[in-house]
């Protein structure tokens, strides 16, 4: 039995996620996990590293399997690839150690939401980014920002859904970046719970409205309260952009 990891590219609109809920479940897990059980002739189940939500979209997802099967990495990816939907690639196919776990070994996660931040809508990217219209103050969001670097207990940003042992987790960095009518926000961590990076960056857009103030941040993660938090960004504007181990 040989363990692989796989790298994986998603468009998650259509799905309802990465985790595989039940059987029938429209998932990016239970789309992977169908073809390699054909691939195997029995019941596979994959690891993946992070539980992206509905319409959340992945640039490179990773996941490990395990597979008792004769065909070379190549051959598994082609497999894969062949018998996929579309909007699901695999982009790499790497046999590891036996006791690589794709989601407890990861030390590092990037996020990167965009902002389509003109007037007019952008009919190429609407389904892979969030229309606000009104100008944003990029100064003061980026001022903002720096409120959430650093170790905090994330209860506020989090939502009920989140049943983890602990709400605390590292953000090692967050950068704002504005061009060519876009906003980029760039979010680094070591972890993240259900609907996180969507409710910072919903706070993010709210700085940028002037509908707070950028000094409300510490007050917002103190206070443990998720009816704190206002806004909630869209899903299509988010992508799993990278992981390290």
């Amino acid at each position: 039995m040989n363990n692989y990891k796989l790298t994986i590219q998603y468009d998650g609109g259509r799905y309802k996620g990465w985790q595989r809920l039940g059987n029938g479940e429209n998932t990016i897990q239970g789309k992977i996990e169908a073809v390699l059980t054909e691939l195997a002739g029995r019941p596979i189940e994959i690891i993946g590293c992070s539980r992206t939500d509905a319409g959340v979209h992945a640039y490179a997802q990773i996941a490990n399997v395990k597979l008792n099967v004769k065909l070379s990495e190549a051959e598994i990816k082609n497999y894969l690839n062949k018998y996929l939907p579309q909007d699901i690639s695999v982009t790499e196919v790497a046999l590891v150690p036996e006791r690589f776990h794709a989601r407890y070994n990861a030390k590092d996660k990037t996020y990167l939401y965009k902002i389509w931040n003109e007037d007019y809508t952008n009919p190429f990217m609407r389904k892979y980014s969030m229309h606000v219209e009104k100008k944003l103050d990029i100064t003061n969001m980026k001022k903002a920002a720096q409120a959430f670097i650093g170790e905090h207990d994330f209860t506020a940003y989090s939502n009920a859904k989140s049943k983890k042992k602990t709400m605390v987790r590292e953000i090692h960095a967050l950068e704002i970046e504005e061009r060519s009518g876009f906003i980029y926000i760039r979010v680094s961590g070591n972890g993240f719970l259900y609907n996180m990076v969507r409710k910072m960056v919903g706070t993010l857009i709210e700085v940028g409205l002037g509908q707070i103030e950028a000094e409300m941040i510490p007050t917002i993660l103190a206070s443990k309260e998720r009816n704190q938090t206002g806004l909630i960004a869209e899903p299509a504007g988010l992508h799993l952009e990278g992981i390290n181990f």
